[in-house]
This record gives C-alpha cells, structure tokens and sequence, in this order.
C-alpha cells in the first residue's frame, strides 16, 4: 500500500467530480422525459431526441478528445469540458422549447465527449501505471453514486419542484470543479502532428451513423431499411479509416496501438463484453416492470444493491486482481456475469422476490471488478506516447458496444414477443426466459477472448484511502 502526495489525491477528487456529474445527469434525465413532455407541450414519443442528441454528439466528438488533450493539456480541456457541460446544464434548464432543449444537450454532449476520456487520461498522467487500477477505482466510486441518487433525486425534483431544477443541480458542482481545475490539476501537454481531419471526419461519420442507427431505431421510428443503410454507411467508413491509417504516421489512430498486445487483447474483451454488460442496465427495469409488475420507482430501488455492490467492490478489486491475475479476473467474472442474469431470471419467476436484492448485490460485484480489469488491462501497457490516442479509442469502443447491446435487447424482446404480452403474464414469462437464456450466452462469449490474455508481469499498487499517520 502506497501514500499518494496531497495535490494528487486532490486531482483525482477533481477527475472524479467530472465521473460524477456525467453519471447523475445519465440518470436523472432519463426520470424526467415525462414531465419535459408535458411542460414543453411536446409528445412523450418526441422526447427521444434530448437523449439522441446528448449521445450522438459525444459519438461524434469522442475521436478528438485525445488529440485536444495533448495539444492543448488535460488540464485546459478538462476545464472545457466542466464549463461546457456547465453551461449546457444551464441552458438546459433555462430552455422553453423542445428544439432549445435539444441544443442545449448538444452543447452539454460536447462537454461530455471529453470529460469521462481525458479524465482517465489526466489519471494516466499523474500516477505510476502500476498505481492506475487503485486510482480509477478511486475516481469511479463517486461516478456509482450518480446512478444511486440520480432517480429518486429526479423523481423528488420533478414532483415537488420542476424538471428545471434536475439541470441546475449541476451548476455548482461544476463552478466548484473549475476553481478546483484552475488551483490545483497540472497541464500536461504532448508533442503533437497535425490534427489528422480527414481522418476525423470519416470516423466521426462512422460513429455518427452507428450510433443513430443503433440508439436512435429505439425512439426515431427508423425502417430496418435506413436502420441497414446507416450500420453499412459507419462499417464501410470505419472500413475506410483503417485504409486511411495503414502506414500513416499521422492518423488520429497510429495502427501501432495494435502493436501492444494487451491493448489488442482488452479493446477486443472491451468490445464484445460491453455488449453483453450493456443489455443487463436495460433489461433488468424492463423485466421487473413488465414481467413482474413492479411500480418504476420499486424497480428503481431494486437496482440500489447493484450499485452498492459495485460500489464495495471496487475497494477490495485491486488486491483480487493482484491474487488472481488479470487472466483468471476477467474469465471467472465474465461466466460468473452470465450465471448470476440466469440466476436473477429464474429466482424472480420463481417468486422469490426477498433473494433478488441478494443476486443484484452479488452481480453489482462481479460486474465492477469486471469493468475495472477491462478498463486498466487494456491502458497499463500503453507508451506515453500512445496513451491518449488508446484512451479515446477505448471510449469510443465502449460507447459504440454499449449501444449495440441496448438494440439486441430490444430485437431479442421483439423477436420472442411477437404477440401482444400482458404484465406478469406467462407468456410474458416465457418471452424474458428466453431473452435472458440468449443474453447469458452472449455474455459467456467473451471468455474465450479473455483466455488468451497473458500472465502478469507485475502488480497493482495499492493506494491508501486516507492519509496514513506519521
């Protein structure tokens, strides 16, 4: 166990502010679209667009995080980023219209495109790479408490308040980040080429139109037609910038990324164990509202035990990894994640509704210390040079895997539930046993890429909670 100096611990308060406010204002909207719907005269069914535009921006922006962070420093960025998102939660709350609403989330996406990635860069920067796992579990812990307070926060404020109020709230959160940034975060800088535009562009339109096809088909109304032209239109573009980037040293993304095996390895596992871990946060409210019948706000307290878990298991991951390894972490996490979704279906139509907060505990657990070992696997290994361009390609991956998991989800319930199913029904039933005996497989399959990661050559270095005593 390690001490770290006073000024770097309160960096890494600072990077965690910004994991924070992205975390609750995730959540908290979400509680609120019914009640934007009403105020701004608009259908529920139009209010798809304040988060399709929050998440196509940050899609779109996500490739020139890492460059910006080196030309212009962590520090000036992550100080644009918290008035960016500051400023958007303002104008957010301020907004009148659905149309101003939406600008208003563009210009906080904006802020959220860079806040999360050169976060974990700042990290990367001011602490030892074996010191990196210790400290973004440190940063991340107040991200857990967003998705904990954000809908009974957002269901308090709607009720007795106004939806205005769910974006002010971040205001002084943000004024007291940007002081903290200004005082206290260094400016680390890394000689940079041009920035590779064409590059940019064709990535950008590439992750652009995946990620309309994929979160927008759930609220836009696209045909499976435009859905099929939009992933042709981003696979044939991601396509294009791997051509772009052969032998080019000045790509936004060197192929020499590539060259670090365990980068190569955790952006694989990153990928297709995000899509696997991103159908969990959207089906477990759907099958405990709709093939159970609980109320949204039960359904949302159901889900506390699983932050709670996460959140506890993120101080003890450190030592687990160093016991076990990497390798062995992320296999047994991974088939334990796809036993403990069977596990959680079953015992809810089972009716044992008093051992679900258990199974949810018990998932939060396996998940974090999954997520954490992908995340730091994936990084450690990076050369300075490298670090940033790694880092904004892995957000970018995680943003894109997600979404791909949200739209499988929805086509598995669509495709056993062609019938019309009623609440708590058994056909009902039968429809989400179904689902979740699809989801645990492709939750499984990841294993078999996390089999090949080699065995580790050095430990995770512990960091003290709290200043130790001379």
């Amino acid at each position: 166990m390690t001490e770290l100096p006073a000024n770097v611990r309160w960096q890494l308060w600072i990077v965690a502010f910004g994991f924070f406010m992205q975390s609750l204002d995730t959540t908290i909207v979400n509680t609120a679209l019914p009640s934007m719907a009403l105020s701004l005269g608009e259908s529920p069914l139009h209010m798809h667009m304040v988060v399709v535009s929050y998440v196509l921006t940050v899609a779109v922006m996500l490739p020139a995080s890492g460059w910006l962070a080196d030309r212009v420093g962590v520090r000036n960025i992550f100080f644009i980023a918290i008035i960016l998102f500051t400023l958007g939660s303002l104008f957010c709350s301020l907004s009148s219209t659905l149309n101003e609403l939406v600008m208003a989330r563009v210009l906080q996406g904006i802020g959220g495109a860079m806040m999360v990635p050169v976060g974990r860069l700042t990290v990367m920067k001011i602490v030892p790479r074996e010191q990196y796992m210790a400290a973004m579990t440190f940063v991340t812990l107040p991200g857990q408490v967003g998705p904990l307070l954000g809908p009974a926060m957002g269901g308090i404020l709607v009720e007795y308040a106004s939806w205005h109020w769910i974006f002010l709230i971040n205001i002084p959160v943000g004024i007291i980040g940007c002081i903290a940034t200004l005082v206290l975060m260094p400016n680390y800088t890394v000689q940079t080429r041009r920035f590779d535009i064409s590059g940019f562009i064709v990535l950008a339109l590439g992750m652009a139109t995946l990620t309309l096809a994929l979160d927008g088909q759930k609220g836009l109304g696209i045909s499976p037609m435009m859905m099929g032209a939009l992933v042709a239109i981003g696979a044939v573009s991601i396509l294009m910038y791997l051509w772009h980037a052969y032998g080019n040293d000045g790509a936004l993304f060197s192929l020499k990324l590539f060259n670090t095996p365990t980068f190569s390895l955790g952006l694989a596992g990153s990928f297709a164990g995000r899509i696997g871990s991103g159908m969990l946060p959207f089906m477990t409210p759907v099958f405990m509202q709709i093939g159970l019948g609980f109320t949204p706000f039960h359904a949302g307290l159901m889900m506390i035990p699983m932050v709670l878990g996460s959140m506890g298991m993120k101080r003890i991951v450190v030592q687990v990894v160093n016991r076990f390894g990497y390798r062995h972490v992320l296999v047994f996490s991974t088939l334990s994640l796809a036993l403990i979704s069977l596990l959680f279906m079953f015992t809810a139509l089972a009716g044992w509704y008093y051992a679900l907060p258990v199974v949810l505990f018990i998932q939060g657990m396996v998940n974090s210390s999954r997520f954490s070992s992908m995340n730091t696997l994936t990084l450690k290994d990076l050369p300075d040079e490298h670090a940033s361009s790694g880092n904004s390609l892995l957000s970018m991956i995680m943003q894109l895997s997600m979404s791909i998991g949200v739209t499988i989800a929805g086509i598995l319930l669509g495709m056993f539930g062609q019938q019309h199913i009623a609440v708590g029904s058994d056909t009902t039933h039968h429809v989400f046993m179904y689902t979740y005996l699809c989801m645990a497989v492709i939750i499984a399959l990841p294993a078999l890429v996390f089999a090949r990661v080699p065995d580790d050559i050095s430990k995770n270095v512990v960091i003290a909670r709290r200043k130790l005593k001379e």
